[in-house]
């Protein structure tokens, strides 16, 4: 386990390289002036000479490589730079937000997991059956409907028309305190949208994973033996079946980060999501990078523990090999 761990950040270490370099490439061919996002209506009618002054102050008037080198040496030494929109040490921008995005994230995965387990499970019971054929259905559907139609759509119908949920935000209107009842209440809605647009690919791989070990020789032996069918399904079957699905863990990072700042987005949450956009639109060249660094390590982290848990389930499978 240390063995792969350690090959694993060996290899994320070039990657997070090319993956910062490309980022500050994609932001000097973009058509978005900073200095001009920097400036705002001042920007108007300031002349070139000020443009041109503030852009050296930005540090925007180097050439690409010496950017990119001057960004990241630093970074190594833990100082991301500053935000030029935000006007704000780009760490506190993350430090303040990352959290919220955490919360929402985590959460709507657990959730995910948990109800794609379940109902895969008790769908694999009984394959073809009203319980297989309604939620496979359903599953089917969320995968082709969007986050963010899904978003607004429950928003319409548990705040608008049913107004038992508030429809975004971190607290309710007015409110100077944030409390935990208030974050809880306020975090339903979203977390629940996400989980359940993540859901689909868990339960289908945990029902077709589940049906097709309960068709295994151990297992018919497990039933022949007179076991329960409640022994032989969580027991036996149950285990095998969860393998595949381990291994979606990893690969459904990258729609979970993307699906997150759909979310954020639509229900206001305060997370990272509105800090990406503004970065992007506004050619914000320390934050761009780090927000791309930290969603870039977040899929190497989630692949390292996908392959982590299959080994841990799997004793034939090797960590080192």
């Amino acid at each position: 386990m240390a063995r792969m761990t350690g090959r694993r950040m060996l290899f994320a270490a070039p990657v997070l390289l090319v993956v910062t370099f490309g980022v500050f490439a994609v932001a000097a061919a973009s058509p978005f002036d900073p200095v001009k996002a920097y400036a705002g209506t001042a920007g108007l009618t300031a002349s070139q000479e000020t443009l041109d002054q503030l852009r050296a102050n930005l540090g925007v008037d180097q050439a690409l490589v010496p950017r990119w080198w001057e960004w990241l040496t630093s970074a190594v030494t833990g100082d991301l730079g500053d935000s030029s929109v935000m006007r704000r040490p780009v760490a506190d921008v993350i430090t303040e937000r990352l959290g919220w995005s955490v919360l929402l994230a985590t959460t709507a995965f657990v959730l995910a997991i948990l109800l794609g387990t379940a109902l895969g499970v008790a769908a694999a019971r009984r394959p073809g059956g009203w319980l297989d054929r309604g939620v496979s259905s359903a599953a089917y559907t969320l995968e082709a409907a969007p986050a963010f139609w899904l978003g607004l759509l429950a928003i319409w119908f548990f705040a608008l028309r049913l107004d038992v949920l508030p429809a975004g935000g971190l607290t309710d209107s007015g409110s100077d305190i944030v409390t935990f009842g208030q974050v809880a209440s306020h975090l339903v809605l979203p977390a629940a949208v996400l989980g359940v647009s993540q859901m689909p690919w868990f339960y289908l791989y945990v029902r077709q994973g589940v049906a097709d070990a309960l068709e295994e020789d151990p297992v018919r032996g497990a039933r022949a033996r007179g076991l329960s069918e409640r022994t032989v399904l969580l027991g036996h079957a149950w285990r095998s079946g969860m393998l595949p699905m381990l291994t979606l863990i990893g690969s459904r990072v990258p729609e979970l980060i993307t699906g997150a700042l759909l979310i954020e987005t639509v229900f206001s949450w305060p997370g990272i999501a509105a800090a990406t956009v503004t970065a992007a639109t506004s050619v914000d060249f320390p934050l761009l990078a780090a927000l791309t660094v930290l969603a870039t390590a977040a899929v190497l982290v989630g692949n390292l523990l996908s392959d982590l848990l299959y080994g841990l389930a799997d004793p034939r499978v090797g960590f080192d090999g």
